[in-house]
């Protein structure tokens, strides 16, 4: 268990290097939209090329964010659900979703655009648009980003396991940080008590 921790640690550690790196493909696509927008309107000049580089980032951005987001705990659940169940059962959950959704699905996405992406690199396929970029890359995005899902979900796999072998503390466990969706709330429930406020001041 301690070899399989360490390699849980090392794909954890892997995974948030690319976390990190997504970050900044999210700013060169903000950067490349708004430079697109500004020539387009001041010198009335544009390119398929501005427009598919975005779609690829994207693309990059979603598929290798995908197990960033799972060492994160950010997926979506249905707490409503699991919140009410045990440490134990949440992490049992996690264990047969792992086993019987997150890797058949991953392994057949990989498996089957690994032929897509050979295909498209032989061929040297390239946008039917005028101007377009070459298509291999995007293929390529494909199996490169349910293969980085699988080896996290191996890694939260690990940590679901030794917590139920009493090894380590509850993975599930956000350590004092709030999800996304609690902190909307809370920004709701601030505004919400602002406006309130405001009202208020403005009738006395």
């Amino acid at each position: 268990m301690n070899a399989l921790l360490a390699l849980s640690r090392a794909i954890d550690a892997v995974t948030e290097r690319v976390g990190r790196f997504v970050y900044w493909l999210i700013l060169a696509v903000v950067l490349i939209s708004a430079a697109n927008a500004t020539i387009r309107k001041l010198f009335n000049y544009s390119s398929n090329a501005y427009l598919e580089i975005q779609w690829y980032l994207f693309s990059v951005i979603f598929l290798f964010g995908a197990g960033y987001t799972l060492l994160r705990n950010e997926h979506v659940r249905i707490d409503i659900i699991a919140g009410r169940l045990s440490a134990r059962t949440q992490n049992w959950i996690d264990v047969f979703g792992i086993v019987l959704f997150l890797f058949p699905m991953s392994i057949t996405i990989m498996w089957l655009g690994w032929p897509v992406f050979v295909d498209s690199w032989v061929r040297n396929e390239v946008s039917t648009n005028a101007g377009g970029l070459i298509i291999w890359p995007a293929r390529l995005m494909v199996p490169i980003g349910f293969a980085l899902l699988i080896v996290q979900g191996v890694s939260e796999l690990i940590k679901r396991i030794a917590f139920l072998a009493g090894r380590i503390p509850n993975p599930l466990d956000r350590h004092g940080s709030k999800s996304a969706e609690e902190e909307l709330a809370e920004e709701i429930a601030r505004q919400r008590s602002d406006t309130i406020l405001a009202d208020a001041k403005g009738d006395a």
